[in-house]
Parts: C-alpha cells; structure tokens; sequence
C-alpha cells in the first residue's frame, strides 16, 4: 500500500486541473470569482454575494456562478450552508492572485473588508460561534502586515488555553489543539514570508498534527520549548496519553489480504457492467491470548483525519448522516474479525465484574460464526472482563472510529466502492444497490473472514453479517457532535421529554446485517436499537493499549 503523499508540484497542478475543468463547464468570468473568495476558511451563499457585489459588478460575473462554485467539487459542505474550498485549490488561487498586477492591493482590500464583515456579524448575529468568527478574522488578517503579528498572537494564545499548567493529558483539548494546528497550516503561505519570524510557529503547528494522527516524534522534538513572538507554546508531550507513555506497545505483525474493488462500467447500457478488481495489501496486528488458548488478533488503525456522514447526493442516505464534518482521530487496535462464539465463551469463563454473561448466547452455532444475541451491555461486560484479564483498556469503538475504520481512507457509499455485491459479503441479497445486481440471500451468518477480502486497514465483513454495537447514544443528527473521535454520549431530545433515565438510552449501530437490505451496510449508515434488545454482535477496540 502506498501511502506516499503527493509532492507540491503534484497537488498545483491538481488543482489548477480541476479550477481549469471549473472555468471551461462555465464561462472565464467564474475564474475571477474563484480568485475573490479564496482568502475566507469558509464560505456561505451569503459571503460569496457579498464579495461578489463588492467587487466583481463591473465584471459580468453573473450571480448564479455563486451557487456553481458551491455546488461543485472544489468545494465540500461542512455544516449548514457552509463550505470550504479544497485545500489545494484555495492555495492554488491565493497564489495565483497575488501574482496579478493589483493582487497584492486586491487581496488586502478583501482583507479589510473581511475583518469589518466579521466584526459585523459578531454583534448582529448571536447564532455564530465566535471561534468560527475568529478564524475567519485571522484568515484575512495575516495578508495585512500591521495585523498579521496579531493573529499569530491570538492564535499562540489560543494554544495555551487549550493546556493548562498541568502535565495530566486529560488537561490538554486535544480537539481544539488539531482544530488550530489546521488552522495554522491554511495560513503557513502568509506566515512564510516572515520565515525567521514565524518558522517555531510553523514547525510547531506541523508536530502537533503528527501527534494527533498518531505519528511518533524524536525526544529531541517532544522535550523542546516552543514559543512565538515571546508567548511559550504548551509542551508536546502533553499531547501523549499517559497511559500510553507508560505502556509498552505490543509486538506487531505483519499480515497480507485481498482488497476488493467494484467498478460499474457501462452505466448507460441497460445492464451495466460490474468489475471486481482484486489486490494484495498489508497490515499490522498484535495477538492477545484468551483463556483455554483461543486468541484474538487486533489490527494496527492509524490515525488521520475524515468527513464523517454521507452528502446528499449519496443514494439511499438520509438526514441522520448529516451534517457531514471533519473528525480527527487517534490511532487505536481494532478486531480483525466481529468477536466469535468461540472468543466470547473464552472470555464469558472470566470472572464477572458487572453482570452474568451467557455462554452461548447465539442462535446460529459455530466458533467462527459471529457471536450475536448480544445486548450493549453484555458486550461492555465482556469488555470489561477481557480489559481486567489483559491489563489494557478494550472498549467498544464510538461511532466516529468505526466509521474511520469502515471507510479505511475511501469516500464511497462502500469501502468497496459505489456499491456490494453478494459475493463479497452477508447481506439480504434479493436487494440491489445502485448498480449492483441481485444474488444469493443466504438467510444466516456467516464465519468471520469467509469471503477473504478485507478493506483497506485489513478490517473484515464491515459491511452486513451482524450489525455492531458501538459505545455512543443515538443522536437524530450530527448537530454538535464532537470532532475529536470520542463518545457521544448524552440524553438524546425524545428521551428528555419522556423523563427516561440515562441508562434508557437508545445505542448506536452500524453495518448492517445478514438480513438486512443493501443501504443499510453503507460505510456512512446508522441505526440504533434499546441497549436490551437482542441479535447484534459487536468488534472490541483498545486505544494503544494503554495499561489499566
């Protein structure tokens, strides 16, 4: 698996490819709106008009090029009617603005016009978070020189509040030190052209992203003091869980799998074509022992950072998936398999520690089958037990690191691609998908890794076989959900009304089933049941194995 990024050369003409396409499905003036609202992290209708009217009336843009470039692909939706440019392509047009005659003037007159909206809309407009504002204000303020000290002020500032005098990692916002460290990165062109003044910054911003996304750093790095325009930057090794700087890693290996790959070809014939394209990729695991010499292997997730949720334009998706936002999450071990009859019986030998455990709880029999009939909190208790046998803390995974998992790096409906077919996983497979074709409904589970493909990570059958329980509560939608990968875990509004108890509260799952239809098994699909009812399994997760 290649996992080289593309180099700077690559990603400008990669950019400049897709705002030439832009342009030529339109007309040139679309360019020059392209070029005017570049500067703001994130756009809304409202904004684009704005600088449109300000400074483009004399230039035949016509107003519905604001909704083309919302609605195209150089753009993603992150949140109600908010947008952001692709990274490349923001940076592509920055520079290609300034290189004009009036760019540099250009670009500081939207600048100043920015910081005036922002502070307007901070006053008359009390449903905008004010660090959405803030952002926004140090996006346009490092292209005007007399203010650019300050924003870098503010946002080293902001770095200290997300630490404290402590040492303790849970005092650290790990969320609010990515959220910054991105931000950072958008502004780096500015910030360079002070290089002496801001590299510490820069440099800084760059290892806290690698921190983040789980990358190890040299002692050298992590024990340096940062600091900028004399304010000191809080220490890496804050951002290192102590429980995993005291514990070992385990030993890793190294497995070899099948990646699937399913292309349509062909869409407007009648019957479009399906091709099943075949890989070999690898992976890390660590083996944990179980009692009676059974074992479970665990697979090596890293860390990174996805948009969560399905857009509108996926088929079959629904208002639950939505609003589609950036999560950052950590690199954490998750089971190559749903945990089997077999490892279940193991584990239900240990000795309780909140609740009895069924040993055979199953309705299809088989070791290898899926253990399923398993309420939520059987599968915390066996969590629990396997956590207080092996000294790590195994956990189900929240929502947000089963969907990271399932996608593996892909942005498809499936991990394998635009759609399933019955061939490569359980499923109800009288049901199609897009433009997949119908096959066989096997009517039961099946053993864990059967079909010998797995996705991009060496996660198997995350798609359909038995739904899984994660740790989180139902949520109608992902308004205020966290960023961070962690659990969402609260009384959800039907819940409040009813005065249910916390402990009522509907649970989260994902991936479908055996039974179940097709657009059920999406990567981005979500469904809950009562945390007592039957006929789901689960997969178990530890978060660099960190020591109880």
């Amino acid at each position: 698996m290649n996992n080289e990024a593309p180099s700077l050369q690559e990603q400008h003409l990669r950019a400049k490819q897709m705002v030439d396409r832009f342009v030529r499905c339109f007309e040139p003036s679309y360019r020059l709106l392209l070029q005017h609202v570049a500067l703001p992290l994130v756009l809304t209708p409202e904004l684009v008009n704005y600088l449109r009217n300000q400074f483009l009336r004399s230039e035949n843009v016509p107003w519905v090029a604001e909704v083309d470039l919302l609605l195209s692909d150089l753009c993603r939706q992150v949140g109600y009617e908010q947008y952001v440019l692709e990274t490349d392509v923001r940076v592509y047009l920055l520079a290609e603005m300034q290189k004009k005659e009036f760019g540099t003037q250009r670009m500081q007159e939207i600048a100043q016009l920015l910081i005036a909206y922002f502070q307007h809309l901070s006053v008359t407009n009390p449903y905008i978070r004010p660090h959405e504002l803030e952002t926004q204000q140090w996006a346009a303020m490092v292209y005007l020189d007399d203010q650019r000290e300050t924003a870098v002020r503010q946002i080293a500032q902001a770095y200290q509040n997300a630490s404290s005098t402590g040492t303790n990692t849970s005092q650290i916002n790990r969320a609010e030190m990515a959220r910054l460290s991105r931000i950072t990165k958008e502004l780096e062109e500015q910030l360079k052209k002070e290089p002496e003044k801001y590299r510490e910054f820069l440099e800084y911003a760059k290892l806290v992203t690698k921190l983040i996304t789980g990358s190890s750093l040299e002692n050298k790095a992590l024990n340096h003091s940062y600091s900028t325009l004399g304010l000191k930057l809080p220490p890496l090794n804050q951002l290192i869980p102590d429980s995993q700087k005291a514990a070992d890693e385990p030993p890793l290996q190294t497995f070899e799998f099948d990646v699937a790959t399913v292309e349509v070809k062909n869409r407007l014939l009648r019957k479009p074509q399906i091709q099943i394209t075949r890989r070999r990729h690898q992976a890390q695991y660590f083996t944990e022992k179980l009692p009676n010499n059974f074992t479970l292997d665990m697979v090596a997730i890293p860390g990174g950072a996805f948009l969560m949720g399905a857009p509108e334009t996926e088929k079959e998706s629904d208002s639950s998936e939505r609003p589609q936002h950036q999560v950052t999450v950590s690199p954490f071990f998750m089971g190559k398999y749903t945990v089997t009859q077999a490892q279940w019986r193991a584990v239900a030998t240990l000795p309780q520690v909140n609740r009895e455990l069924k040993p055979d709880p199953s309705y299809f029999k088989g070791d290898n089958l899926p253990v399923e009939c398993v309420t939520w909190y059987d599968s915390v208790e066996f969590c629990d037990r396997l956590s207080k046998y092996t000294g790590k803390n195994y956990r189900l995974p929240s929502e947000a690191e089963w969907e990271y998992a399932c996608r593996a790096g892909t942005t498809t409906p499936f991990h394998f691609g635009e759609t399933i077919m019955p061939e490569l996983t359980n499923y109800n497979g009288k049901y199609t998908y897009g433009s997949g074709s119908q096959g066989e409904y096997r009517g039961k589970t099946t053993p864990v890794g059967s079909f010998q493909i797995a996705n991009n990570f060496g996660l198997f059958d995350m798609h359909g076989n038995v739904w899984e329980w994660c740790s989180d509560d139902w949520h109608e939608n992902y308004e205020g959900a966290p960023i961070d990968s962690s659990s969402w875990i609260e009384q959800n509004s039907k819940q409040r009304e009813n005065n249910q108890s916390l402990n009522d509260n509907l649970k989260m799952l994902r991936g479908g089933s055996w039974y179940i239809y097709p657009q059920y098994c999406r990567s981005a699909s979500r469904f809950y049941y009562g945390n007592d009812v039957i006929g789901i399994g689960f997969r178990v997760v530890v978060g660099g194995a960190r020591t109880l």
